[in-house]
């Protein structure tokens, strides 16, 4: 069952004020409304982002000393170590920030860890490395903000660290020579929803500054900070649209050779940022998943295209593997889970020894798509057993593993996903815990999936200036998501048919009352055929998609629900 609501409608004052400011319709100017835009200004800057509207690095705190110590390290002809995690933001951010500082110093190397070696984060064995190796600076690329004892350790051996990190910090802050993150108590800076990349990109913009580079001199680097943006799930408001905005603009114009290989491998003219989710991000990712991390820098390094193709081809046969992994990993959780259906839980947590570390992340998620409730898959790693946590709608999963924390060893992430891992002997102390969290926190409605509506239409209403307004509104995302309208009334004209080999989608060509026809598809409503033949009268709610077909452009109805 799914859960419809619709958004609350803002005041009619504000509405009216901007569909007449802007010259639109009013269920329009309430779209812009929710989104937090309420002046002809902001609707200006929504809909025409600029790279001029980006702020000033320099309100990042800690950000001159971390540019101070960049430039006394260059003059004093110190090796540099660029230190991130093995995710996609990760991995963008150790690529832009040692090609751009490679373009002017030669002493920078890359450094990863390995997922099931060293973990999340900074690792020992990575400074350990720097140390063998004669660096005497490490910037961290989005990992860092809880690594005390690391930084403290790398201090004992004169090793200075600058932390980039967008994570939540604890208490205490590690004392490295900056601390880069939006998300400190005492930084000012004027948007903290920055993913790791996008930190990464105000630290070469600001080391831009001091070379007289403006920041159209550093748009080449926008397609990996669109792509980071993309993959971790951070809001498409403020600064991330714009530079997501341009980085698509760059991926689909002229994108660095590794990037470009990845495209030429899926045969797609023009990629948006879905695209950008769901073929470019897992294949970066899965290099860190299968294999390491190392080989998604080096793809997103290479300045050579032909040599870029080849690390593409064996990136895509790591992604080849980490699906039928997933395949096969969900299956057998989904059957634990109902050996194990003896009692109504608020929690789903799944564990077994020998499952993909890799892929715990992917699995969870799949799991919510069965069992709406926040998640955690468990395996072992080493001698202590690790888990990546996925969280559902309004239910924050960090703050659960919070209140849980005595039985953790360590902890990470944000609202909607997380890792940690724990001792063996506190597994079951641990799930007993967070199972009496959640229950005593999460609110009923967090259990069962939520369409959110924006706004109840008409098919008369459905124009082509609407579609070209709907367009304009992209890059899609967190707090900007694609708008999801219900129309009431709606009867499909006798062609309803179930696709797919076991019939689980649903297409159908719908009109109401008067209204042209429209083609609609259905993903996963096979079974709901029933409420649409002989002519029956149901609810629809759907985004709005084009179609194209033989060079012929169509709207079709994209639906993501359907009720008597």
């Amino acid at each position: 069952m799914m859960r419809w609501t619709l958004k609350p409608k803002p005041s009619e004052d504000k509405v009216k004020g901007l569909a007449q400011a802007l010259k639109v319709e009013e269920f329009v100017a309430t779209l812009l409304v929710q989104r937090g835009i309420q002046t002809f200004e902001e609707a200006r800057r929504f809909f025409r982002p600029t790279l001029a509207d980006l702020h000033n690095p320099y309100l990042m705190k800690d950000m001159d000393k971390a540019v101070k110590r960049i430039e006394l390290a260059i003059e004093n002809q110190e090796s540099i170590l660029i230190f991130g995690d093995y995710d996609v933001d990760g991995t963008t951010a150790v690529s832009l920030v040692s090609s751009y500082l490679k373009t002017y110093y030669p002493n920078i190397a890359t450094y990863i860890p390995d997922r099931y070696d060293e973990g999340y984060g900074i690792s020992f064995k990575g400074i350990d490395y720097a140390d063998d190796n004669g660096f005497s600076l490490i910037i961290a690329l989005d990992c860092g903000i809880k690594s005390i004892d690391h930084v403290a350790y790398a201090k004992e051996r004169n090793i200075d660290f600058i932390i980039c990190d967008h994570h939540r910090p604890g208490a205490v802050l590690p004392e490295a020579v900056a601390v880069l993150d939006p998300k400190r108590e005492d930084c000012s800076y004027p948007y903290d929803e920055l993913c790791g990349c996008g930190i990464g990109f105000k630290l070469i913009q600001a080391l831009g500054e001091n070379r007289n580079q403006t920041i159209e001199d550093l748009t080449s680097y926008l397609d990996l900070v669109a792509t980071a943006i993309a993959a971790d799930i951070v809001p498409m408001t403020g600064e991330n649209r714009i530079l997501a905005y341009f980085g698509l603009q760059v991926i689909n114009s002229d994108p660095r050779p590794g990037i470009k290989a990845l495209i030429h491998q899926i045969k797609k003219k023009t990629l948006d940022i879905t695209d950008v989710v769901f073929i470019i991000a897992p294949r970066i990712n899965a290099a860190g998943r299968i294999k390491h991390g190392n080989h998604a820098v080096e793809l997103l390094t290479e300045f050579d295209f032909e040599q870029a193709q080849q690390f593409a081809s064996e990136i895509e046969a790591y992604n080849s593997e980490r699906k039928d992994l997933d395949k096969q990993i969900t299956k057998e959780a989904l059957l634990q889970i109902e050996e194990n259906l003896e009692k109504e839980r608020f929690t789903t947590v799944v564990f077994q020894e020998d499952w993909h570390k890799g892929v715990i992340g992917i699995v969870a998620s799949r799991l919510i798509e069965t069992y709406y409730r926040p998640t955690l898959v468990f395996t072992k790693s080493g001698d202590k057993y690790a888990a990546s946590a996925r969280s559902v709608k309004g239910f924050d999963v960090y703050n659960a593993l919070e209140s849980c924390s005595e039985h953790l060893e360590q902890f990470g992430g944000h609202m909607y996903a997380a890792g940690m891992t724990l001792l063996q002997e506190n597994y079951q102390s641990f799930k007993d815990a967070f199972e009496k969290v959640v229950e005593e926190t999460i609110h009923p409605d967090c259990l069962t999936p939520e369409i959110s509506i924006d706004a109840e239409i008409n098919f008369s209403d459905i124009t082509p200036k609407l579609l070209r307004i709907l367009q304009q509104f992209e890059p899609f995302g967190p707090q900007n998501m694609t708008p999801v309208f219900l129309t009431k009334n709606v009867k499909d004209t006798g062609y309803a048919q179930k696709l797919g080999t076991n019939e689980e989608h649903l297409k159908l060509f719908v009109r109401q009352d008067n209204s042209e026809g429209m083609a609609a598809i259905g993903f996963g409503l096979g079974n709901k055929m029933e409420m649409t033949t002989d002519k029956k009268s149901f609810e629809a709610v759907y985004c709005i998609d084009e179609n194209e077909w033989n060079g012929k452009t169509s709207v079709q109805l994209r639906l993501k629900d359907i009720k008597p």
